[in-house]
């Protein structure tokens, strides 16, 4: 029997959907009640989600769906449906309470923002949109949902509206992530035409089903690449990963949801949800299109770490992170590692929000200073936020045993370690963990050690409503390994459809040896170049030509912006030349041509055929008047006008015979 939320799973995205559309119609003044009913969203949305997940916990691999027809198109039936596996519900669970510790943290952040309250309806419907994108069963639901935090993330991102570096960021990622969706719209549409269907679990009739997969065949390569192309713009993957980073211009808790809960998160879940896909006609696990999401994963992975290591900026420094880590992701599941990947998105969901909202209460305590240069010295007076900072920069940087992103990054080590095709991403992920170690211990010497700056000097703990999901969070980023250790692998079990056994023996690994000494270079790096710093970059100083160039972030959007931009510009030119001159010329020719047919036919008409009809109406007018006349009513007259036709008629006659 199909437990009842599985038919109501749609209530999930709903609850907050709603408490959007209600906060946009209750307007600014009433704050209280705007963030009241945003919580209240959430919470409704993470007690469905508890009630979601239970069902999966019955048997291995639980798998239930609920199908509907959606319209009718001649003989076409459109249908959409909802889907309950324990990828889905694991999603439901992280991204409701990520979602709900940030809208906590946002009460105190955007306490004195004159737009709290749009904000918070704003906030609701990102998190609707992205919960629409994990329950769907179907690619055009999914995609329609898709399409919603695309909208919302534009909508946040922007939010400070006039700010100009705020409206220009807004519009980068709305039209840089519309590129990679039209590669994804396109692999739909020829999805739909190969298996006549885009419900990915129909009973065997699921374009992602037996039935489905053998009716695409040979063309499963190049759209597994399409969609592909949809999860590179939304989880900022090389090359369309220029507008995460200036994503940054948004509030904080925005940055958080962004980085930790929604957006990024769907490109990464979308690769896992439609995998076998990716994997039809797997040769010892590899294809040409997973080989395609290893490769660019690995290049996102190792240019965001090297990136990250010259930025200044402390969201930004995060920002390029969370590049880094979508890319080992990607890694993980075009090595086959599927629950690998999750494992690592899910844990780097709690991680990171608590990365970014201690940045947020940095950033509140500091004067909305960003620059690290002007900050230090902090751990003494934000002493929580300084030890849930470095809660989550331990579990960033890998640090084993209890903190939740040391597993699930050991677990990708060990998946790529495994590929047949190559050892090269296996050895690239390892240098990007000594990176993302030394990246992460310079932001903290900067941030929390060394002697107060300029904008440090007056900071002091942030209000408890703000610290409150800062402790909430921590405590999940440990809590979470208990889940993922090699001795009770239980979320693995549950992600791959497999019974977890508790084994101590194998918790001492190599590859934990091998974690932990590429996590103690990496830290150890950091405190030898950075133990004494100042407003100069001591690899700045050293290097500084190999500086510039990671600070100017390898010059790609220069590159973009002398290429692609330029040659968009001059497209542009060429298009307004042709429509002023050209086709305008033709235009305005056709015109003049029309108006000079319309001279000579109004002569014609006025002149010829109007004058012919007025002297005809003239002519007809007096023959009228001489019939009239004739027509005098007299007998005599009509008998003496019979009587001359008669004769006429008979002379007529004779003179013809």
């Amino acid at each position: 029997m199909t437990p009842w939320i599985v038919t109501y799973l749609w209530l999930i995205p709903t609850a907050p959907l709603a408490a959007s559309l209600i906060i946009l119609r209750i307007g600014n003044s009433r704050r209280t009640g705007a963030a009241t009913l945003a919580i209240l969203g959430q919470i409704s949305a993470l007690a469905l989600a508890v009630a979601a997940f239970l069902p999966t916990l019955q048997t291995p691999g639980y798998r239930a769906f609920h199908n509907l027809s959606w319209f009718t198109f001649g003989e076409q039936t459109v249908r959409i449906g909802w889907l309950l596996d324990p990828l889905t519900a694991a999603m439901l669970l992280m991204i409701t309470l990520v979602s709900l510790c940030i809208f906590v943290f946002s009460i105190g952040y955007m306490a004195n923002d004159r737009n709290f309250t749009r904000f918070f309806a704003y906030l609701s419907f990102f998190t609707a949109a992205m919960l629409g994108v994990v329950i769907a069963n179907s690619l055009l639901l999914l995609f329609v949902c898709w399409e919603l935090v695309g909208l919302a993330s534009y909508l946040l991102i922007g939010f400070w509206i006039h700010k100009p570096s705020a409206a220009a960021a807004a519009k980068k990622a709305f039209i840089t992530t519309r590129i990679g969706d039209i590669g994804f719209l396109l692999g739909i549409v020829w999805l739909y035409s190969g298996s006549g269907t885009l419900l990915f679990y129909d009973n065997g009739r699921g374009c992602l089903e037996n039935a489905g997969l053998l009716a695409i065949g040979a063309s499963s390569t190049l759209i597994a690449l399409l969609v592909f192309c949809g999860a590179v713009g939304k989880s900022g993957q090389f090359p369309l990963h220029v507008w995460l980073p200036d994503a940054m211009e948004g509030p904080t808790p925005v940055s958080a949801l962004i980085h930790a809960a929604t957006m990024v998160a769907a490109g990464v879940f979308l690769i896992a949800r439609v995998y076998p896909l990716f994997s039809l006609g797997a040769i010892g696990g590899v294809t040409p299109s997973l080989t395609v999401v290893v490769w660019i994963g690995v290049i996102t992975a190792l240019m965001a770490s090297l990136i990250a290591v010259a930025q200044f900026d402390l969201k930004r420094v995060l920002a390029y992170s969370t590049v880094s880590q979508l890319g080992l992701m990607m890694v993980s599941l075009g090595v086959g590692g599927v629950a690998a990947g999750i494992m690592h998105l899910l844990a780097h969901g709690f991680f990171k929000a608590l990365l970014f909202l201690g940045a947020g209460s940095v950033i509140h305590e500091t004067h909305d200073e960003q620059d690290i240069r002007k900050m230090g010295g902090l751990r003494g007076s934000m002493r929580l936020t300084f030890l849930t900072y470095a809660v989550g920069m331990m579990a960033l940087s890998g640090v084993p045993l209890f903190f939740s992103g040391a597993w699930t990054k050991e677990e990708i080590l060990h998946t790529t370690a495994r590929w047949p095709q190559s050892q090269a991403p296996h050895s690239l992920m390892m240098l990007g963990v000594v990176l993302t170690a030394l990246y992460m211990t310079r932001q903290m010497l900067y941030v929390f050690f060394g002697n107060p700056r300029a904008a440090s000097g007056n900071a002091h703990e942030s209000p408890s409503i703000m610290k409150l999901p800062l402790i909430v969070l921590a405590a999940c980023t440990i809590a979470f390994s208990v889940v993922l250790t090699p001795a009770w692998p239980w979320l693995h079990g549950y992600l791959s459809g497999n019974a977890a056994h508790l084994n101590f023996a194998l918790l001492i690994q190599p590859m934990l040896f091998v974690s932990l000494a590429l996590v103690v270079a990496g830290v150890a790096l950091g405190v030898l170049i950075y133990r004494k710093v100042g407003d100069t970059d001591p690899l700045q100083r050293h290097q500084p030509g190999l500086f510039r160039f990671l600070e100017d972030k390898m010059w790609l959007d220069e590159l973009y912006a002398r290429t692609v931009i330029a040659s968009s510009r001059t497209a542009a030119r060429f298009s307004d030349w042709m429509d002023r001159y050209l086709w305008d010329g033709f235009v305005r020719a056709f015109g003049g041509l029309g108006q000079l047919l319309g001279i000579l036919t109004k002569g014609f008409d006025e002149r010829g055929i109007n004058a012919g009809v007025d002297e005809g109406v003239v002519g007809a007018r007096g023959l009228g008047r001489f019939m009239s006349a004739a027509h005098s009513g007299r007998i005599q007259t009509y008998l003496g006008a019979v009587a001359v036709g008669m004769l006429t008629l008979l002379l007529v006659y004779a003179w013809l015979a």
